[in-house]
């Protein structure tokens, strides 16, 4: 079993987020959608065959019917089809993960004419943000974005868990500087403005020992006295581990619930 989390620049037009799910088939074990990062992740679990089946139509559906030229969410992307990354439910199968990614990002080069950065063992996503091109070429595809569809990041990559803390009365420059603090080799963070509310979004990367109590109790000593966390959100799947690792009294805090772990889908 290997999974795949699409990010789809797409996360407002309800008739297009049920078009996608409808093509992600029975793959499709989650969905999620943020208006203010007008974005979507489409969390896919199956075996390799009918998984690519899935994650392909999944693309080029949402390659048909979103422009990126009107595209105006606060999230960072590259593109229609923003990252596609495949990922190892089991450390062993990991070389197989990265042989999913490459076939795919040639894929959508030959089949699409998108232009697809490779990331995983050569390079980190950030990395790719950074430098897409300005001084990287597309691995795959045209050397310039797609005029609707712009390019997209495929990769291989373990389990991480994308995760929010939405806070109110904190602005902009604040919540850029908490990030930076919590930042490390294990969490990635952005500040973001969504709506009329401040996120800090993270991406947990070492999922068996990075808890997200810790995290969250860093920030809420770090917001200026004024502020306050309003809610965490979880964004897909989480592995179980994450769940293990935090007092149950805590889940709903942090937003974690047994269902939406990787295992439980799994066991459907």
């Amino acid at each position: 079993m290997f999974e795949c989390v699409i990010n789809i620049s797409e996360g407002r037009e309800s008739e297009r987020l049920a078009a996608f799910a409808l093509a992600a088939g029975p793959s499709l074990r989650n969905q999620h959608a943020d208006p203010h990062h007008h974005r979507s992740v489409f969390t896919l679990i199956n075996d390799p065959v009918p998984l690519v089946r899935d994650v392909h139509r999944l693309i080029e559906q949402a390659v048909e019917m979103v422009d990126l030229r009107t595209h105006d969410g606060v999230h960072p992307r590259l593109g229609v089809v923003d990252v596609v990354p495949f990922v190892a439910l089991h450390d062993e199968q990991a070389p197989t993960a990265v042989i999913l990614r490459t076939e795919t990002a040639e894929w959508m080069a030959d089949e699409l004419a998108v232009p697809t950065f490779l990331y995983g063992p050569e390079r980190s996503l950030p990395d790719v943000r950074r430098h897409a091109f300005v001084d990287l070429a597309p691995d795959f595809g045209p050397s310039l974005p797609h005029p609707r569809a712009g390019a997209s990041a495929v990769g291989a990559r373990p389990v991480l868990i994308a995760w929010n803390m939405w806070i109110h009365q904190l602005d902009m420059e604040d919540a850029r500087d908490i990030a930076r603090e919590i930042r490390s080799p294990s969490v990635r963070a952005l500040g973001l403005p969504v709506g009329d509310a401040t996120q800090i979004s993270c991406n947990v990367l070492d999922v068996h020992a990075t808890r997200l109590s810790v995290i969250y109790d860093r920030v809420r000593e770090l917001l200026p006295q004024h502020a306050g966390i309003v809610k965490a959100e979880l964004v897909g799947l989480a592995p179980r581990a994450a769940l293990e690792l935090e007092s149950p009294l805590r889940w709903e805090e942090l937003d974690l619930h047994p269902e939406a772990t990787i295992e439980y889908q799994l066991g459907r």
